[in-house]
Parts: C-alpha cells; structure tokens; sequence
C-alpha cells in the first residue's frame, strides 16, 4: 500500500461515514479489506486501494467504506443503558407519555440492541400496559440493515448478552442459526441513514440511543451529530452514549444526568427543561 493510497482511504473515510482512520491501522485495513479484493477480482488489498483513488467507482467506495466501518454489537451490551432504561427512564416517560414512547436507535449494526429493548418492553408488559415503544434503528451499511430485518442470528451471537430464558421465549432454532419472534422483529422499524446527513427526517424522539459510534468521529463531526440530535430529542427527553463517549468539551447542547453514567439530558441553559432526578 502507498502511502498516497492510505491518505485517499483515510479522507474517503472521513468524508462518506465520518471514521478516522489513524495512521497505524494498517493491519486493519489488510483484515477487512482483503476479503472485499478477493471478492471484487483485485490481485490484493493494494490493488483494491489503486483502483479505489483512480477509478472513482461509486459502487466500490460504498463496498469499501462499508467493510471499513465498525459493526461490532451484542444484546444488552453493556448492560448498564438498559437497567437504567428500564428501571428510571421508562417509569419517567411512562408518566408523561399516553401511549408510544419514541425510541431512535442511531448506528444499529445488526439489530441486537433495538431488538434488546423491544424484548425489554416485552417482559415488562404487566408493569406498563398502556405503554408502547415505537423504536426505529437506522445504520449506514445496508449489510447490515438487512441481518437486521432478517433477525438471524448465529449461537454464538445470541449467547453474547442474551439471557437463556430470553433466548428460549423469543427464539426459534432453524437449523444451526437462531432466530428472533415476528412479534419482537415488527417492534422495530429499520432505515438507511448515515450520521453525516440531514437527520430532520428522523422526527421527533423521546428517548436517542448513540452508543459506540462518536468515538470514531473528530470532535467537529461529534459536536454536529449531537446538535443535530438535540434539535430532535423531546425537552424531557433522554440520550445514551456508549461508555467511552460524553459530549463535555464538545457541545453545550447536553448535560449529564446526576449519578447515570452515559446518560444525558438537554440543558437548561440552552432551552430545555429544568435539571431532573429520577424519584423526585
């Protein structure tokens, strides 16, 4: 690989999914992308990354920049953004809300954690019955929209986070694969949409889960993503980051929620509503 070829790779990157590529990331171009040069007929990752900066071929660069982003997902990942939801958020909105509950799902990979919440929903049914979560999750990769909507899923993806009991009362076994119910699958609406983009088609929401993404964006990208953001999330609405990720430095727009790790809240200062406490 030249270093002209990597330099174009980093700013197509940047530019068509906002991931920074650093400069050390060699191995992880040649493990992604080899697999994307045997497919597409080029001799190696080197000869993918020629033709990527001199043919300008559109179908390529979506091949590529899709491989090149990261999928990686589990159900109930990380635990914590669900008990929370589960045990503050939900009871919260629930109050304040007469019927559906708006959940957006940005950069959803395959599906499990839009799927995690509808079963959560699920199980909690007895406890809120008037309560409906309209969740729609939205990636770049068609890939992966489409396992998604398929709600296929390997042994060793179901084990990842899920509970047995879980796994038992919302799967079916075909074959060697797992898949999830039609009931939990239609809970969930999936869309193409990239972070970059106008997100006003989004809509309102009262609940954003962004987790595990803007760590892969600049500062710049990150303050616009979360801007944008605010603009759709209801004023008592909440925001999910992942656990590497906070919006302090970046925008003033958000503030996190006392004692919630990952959490936040639209701040006051720029027009939202009052600090709150969950139990209060």
């Amino acid at each position: 690989m030249t270093p002209e070829d990597t330099e174009h790779l980093a700013a197509l990157l940047k530019q068509r999914s906002g991931l920074i590529l650093g400069s050390d990331k060699t191995y992880l171009i040649e493990s992604r992308l080899a697999p994307v040069a045997r497919r597409e007929g080029y001799a190696n990752v080197a000869a993918l990354l020629t033709a990527l900066r001199t043919k300008r071929d559109e179908k390529l660069i979506y091949t590529v920049t899709d491989a090149m982003t990261t999928n990686e997902t589990f159900f109930f990942r990380d635990k914590t953004p669900f008990d929370q939801f589960k045990s503050d958020v939900l009871p919260a909105l629930a109050k304040s809300r007469s019927g559906d509950i708006k959940i957006w799902c940005a950069a959803c990979s395959t599906g499990q954690e839009p799927y995690s919440l509808a079963m959560m929903m699920e199980e909690s049914r007895a406890q809120f019955p008037r309560v409906n979560l309209d969740i729609m999750a939205t990636d770049i990769s068609e890939r992966c929209l489409e396992k998604a909507q398929a709600g296929l899923y390997t042994q060793f993806e179901v084990q990842r986070g899920l509970p047995i009991q879980m796994m038992v009362k919302h799967f079916e076994k075909i074959d060697e694969m797992w898949r999830i119910s039609p009931k939990i699958r239609q809970a969930v609406r999936y869309k193409k949409l990239n972070l970059l983009d106008d997100l006003r088609s989004v809509g309102r929401q009262d609940v954003i889960y962004c987790r595990n993404v803007l760590i892969y964006f600049d500062i710049e990208t990150k303050k616009r993503v979360l801007e944008q953001m605010a603009t759709l999330l209801a004023d008592d609405g909440y925001l999910f980051l992942g656990a590497a990720e906070t919006v302090l430095g970046i925008t003033d727009v958000f503030k996190p929620m006392a004692g919630m790790r990952g959490l936040y809240i639209k701040n006051q200062a720029v027009g939202a509503q009052p600090v709150r406490k969950f139990g209060s």
